[in-house]
């Protein structure tokens, strides 16, 4: 029975059940007068997706199609959210960071040994597989991703402002090189709890970027070892020639050696990440659902409002397969991003939209 929805043009994520199998799925439904015109956008999206099959990445599990809609099957990830599994922990150390940066690598390393670039690497974009204590980590989201052709640059202005490279904000042609830093920005908020870079106006903020300005500040540093900042600066290097790949990456010894300290730093960093990457009060606990909304960030640039189903009319072929077990809701608030600390601003007062949600266009 169909289901009234905010517009009918807009993409939706549902959680389904397969029925042979009870298996739970995210099934992302895009109405295709949505995509008049963003053919290139979506089929870019699914040649990516189906030509992925690692243990790091969500992966696209089938494609159904209507007259009137396209249906994406996704892998559904239930164990929540980067920062916040590390809130949630009252034990973090170097070592536990290094093992999440080295599970990224190797995800990321296969993607660049394809030739695909994901372009829009950041902790949101990082889930847990599941509830476990020791749960592998996964990358999702591929809206942004672009296969290279052979020896080709892109040159395509794209990703999340505060984990861009250098190379794309000055609008030179750029490679894989830009996956890499984006990792060394989420291994230095990993450590710290704070972004490196941060200013609330865009221009100033691309400044920093751009010189690849950046501090390991006291008393926030002052635990973490000289290996580890080491390894960020190497990724973090503005010259992408000499930046290290993620080969080089998994190579360093705070990677693949004993250097990654096993001190307690879960007071300083979550402190940190509470204030600078706190969400609404009113975000529900890790549940299946809550990482469908999270998955609905596998969209075109389109918000995903409102439920949908899969029975409505001129969808049987998807509905023999699958049944909805809770509708999509609206997607939670962008958090705001304070300055990290011992920073000074132009400004007085927290910026009121999130950097890390805003495209560079």
């Amino acid at each position: 029975m169909p289901v009234s929805v905010s517009s009918p043009l807009l993409p939706k994520v549902v959680l389904a059940e397969e029925k042979r199998t009870q298996r739970l799925v995210a099934i992302k439904c895009i109405p295709k007068k949505a995509l008049e015109g963003k053919e290139n956008n979506i089929e870019n999206e699914i040649a990516v997706l189906h030509r992925i099959k690692h243990p790091n990445i969500v992966s696209l599990e089938d494609i159904f199609e209507s007259t009137s809609h396209l249906y994406l099957v996704m892998q559904l990830v239930s164990g929540g959210e980067l920062f916040d599994r590390i809130v949630e922990k009252g034990f973090y150390t170097e070592r536990d960071a290094s093992q999440l940066i080295h599970q990224i690598l190797d995800a990321v390393k296969y993607l660049h040994d394809m030739g695909i670039v994901h372009r829009d690497l950041k902790p949101e974009n990082l889930l847990y597989y599941s509830m476990d204590e020791d749960s592998k980590i996964m990358i999702s989201d591929f809206g942004l991703s672009k296969i290279e052709g052979s020896g080709s640059v892109m040159s395509t202005a794209c990703g999340t402002p505060g984990y861009v490279a250098p190379e794309v904000l000055a609008q030179k042609p750029y490679s894989k090189a830009v996956d890499c830093w984006s990792i060394g920005v989420i291994s230095y908020i990993l450590l710290c709890g704070y972004p490196p870079f941060y200013d609330e106006n865009d221009a100033k903020l691309f400044e920093q970027i751009l010189k690849a300005e950046y501090e390991f500040d006291s008393p926030y540093w002052d635990d973490i070892s000289d290996s580890a900042k080491d390894f960020i600066c190497h990724l973090m290097e503005k010259e992408p020639s000499k930046r290290y790949t993620c080969d080089q990456a998994l190579q360093h010894p705070w990677i693949s050696g004993d250097t990654a300290l096993d001190k307690n730093i879960h007071e300083s960093v979550s402190a940190q990440i509470k204030k600078n990457f706190a969400k609404s009060k009113w975000k529900q606990a890790f549940n299946a659902t809550a990482v469908v909304r999270h998955m609905r960030r596998l969209q075109l640039g389109t918000s995903l409002e409102g439920p949908t189903a899969l029975t409505a009319a001129g969808q049987p072929a998807v509905s023999e397969h699958f049944s909805v077990v809770e509708h999509s809701e609206p997607p939670l608030p962008s958090p705001p991003l304070p300055p990290p600390p011992n920073t000074t601003t132009t400004t007085t007062h927290p910026p009121t939209q999130s950097d890390q949600e805003r495209r560079v266009t």
